[in-house]
């Protein structure tokens, strides 16, 4: 179970850089979303998975810490309106610049404006 738990948080935190290093802000955006739900998954895993088990019981018998559980949850209200504002922010980007490229220009970095048909310059 433990390794299943730590392949999904590495899928997910892989994906989420991968997307990051992209260059239009909605897989920015995407990107940011997965690796929070990476660090989430890690949170609560460091928390000792217990299934089954009551939140608190008895003095001295084992139970289930429910401090992980709520730092995932606020750290996922946190995610959720992260993810809101920046995708209002890309929005806001697109009407005013026409473009959803993360770089200013709107163009892939080594590219002229008329689309790299230049001669290069010596």
């Amino acid at each position: 179970m433990a390794a299943l738990y730590a392949i999904t948080i590495g899928i997910l935190a892989a994906g989420g850089i991968y997307l990051l290093l992209r260059e239009r802000v909605f897989t920015v955006v995407l990107g940011l979303t997965l690796l929070s739900y990476a660090v989430s998954l890690f949170l609560l895993g460091m928390g000792r998975l217990s299934i089954g088990r009551p939140p608190v019981i008895v003095a001295g018998a084992s139970y289930a810490d429910p401090l992980p559980q709520a730092l995932v949850l606020t750290a996922i209200v946190i995610a959720f309106g992260m993810t809101a504002f920046a995708v209002v922010l890309a929005l806001r980007s697109l009407g005013l610049t026409g473009s959803d490229h993360v770089d200013a220009a709107g163009q892939p970095e080594g590219r002229d404006a008329d689309g790299g048909n230049q001669e290069p310059r010596p």
